[in-house]
């Protein structure tokens, strides 16, 4: 799959510094589009429909993380043509995260904004565990099949209402390869590489927010060396659609003060910040 397969919005003047939206898993361009227009002024937008998202086609097979990135560094590289800030809401910061954590990151990825990022494992209810086991022992007697009837079985049991049942609502509402798509993009887990993130980040999290916890954003702000969190007070997982005001200034900030320790463009915005 080729970047130029999916939809993207530019806004902003051509000689602009260039600025990426990301959007969650389950979302789209659109719902980004209050940020690529509160910024267009100044900075050049590109506002990306992920595959399988919006009015962007599906991959052509189940993809996780590392082709996701892929794509978005051939659209960096291509198309953009300059180092970039990366603003992502949650799947899209899971994205950046693992771009930015490689053991060669990008080079076209000079900042990071993230909106309630996906990444970091999150603790699980007992129902969870539950589930997991009854799934792992219904997969098992397919297991030891030979692999043609391995195969057929599996596909038997991943269309059966049992197994649709064991999933999550968004599992149950996706069909075709983007439900493995989902499966294999939710459990990337980047707790054990996101330490070697050089670039600065900027994270937000609203204090209501049900996705995330605090919890995970925490092990976000200590592992990253230059990373600072905004705590959006009674905004939830979309938290730049929440307070828009808050988010769009401290975003400015750290865009406009490059020389600006992290930790002082984190606490710019009075009483919403985490020092």
């Amino acid at each position: 799959m080729d970047y130029k397969q999916l939809h993207l919005d530019v806004l902003g003047p051509e000689t602009g510094a260039p600025v990426l939206l990301l959007h969650g898993w389950g979302s789209n361009a659109r719902l980004m589009h209050p940020v690529a227009a509160a910024l267009a002024d100044r900075y050049r937008v590109y506002n990306l429909d992920l595959p399988g998202h919006g009015l962007s086609p599906p991959p052509p097979e189940a993809w996780g993380v590392p082709e996701h990135a892929a794509l978005v560094g051939q659209l960096l590289e291509e198309r953009i043509g300059a180092p970039a800030t990366i603003i992502g809401h949650s799947n899209g910061g899971r994205i950046a995260l693992y771009m930015t954590s490689e053991p060669n990151p990008s080079p076209w990825i000079e900042r990071l904004v993230l909106i309630s990022p996906s990444g970091i494992t999150p603790k699980r209810a007992w129902k969870y565990h539950v589930k997991k086991n009854l799934a792992r022992a219904l997969k098992a007697p397919f297991e030891i099949l030979p692999k043609p009837l391995r195969e057929f079985g599996l596909d038997w049991l991943r269309h059966s209402l049992v197994w649709r049942a064991l999933g999550s609502s968004d599992y149950r509402a996706l069909t075709g390869v983007m439900r493995q798509t989902f499966v294999k993009t939710v459990t990337c887990h980047l707790d054990d590489r996101v330490h070697r993130i050089a670039v600065p980040v900027l994270l937000f999290w609203g204090d209501h927010d049900e996705a995330i916890s605090r919890r995970q954003m925490q092990v976000l702000e200590e592992a990253i060396p230059n990373a600072g969190l905004v705590i959006l007070p009674n905004a939830g997982h979309y938290g730049y659609l929440d307070d828009p005001g808050t988010f769009i200034a401290a975003t400015r900030h750290f865009l406009e003060h490059e020389d600006d320790n992290i930790v002082t463009t984190s606490a710019a915005p009075e009483s919403s910040a985490n020092p």
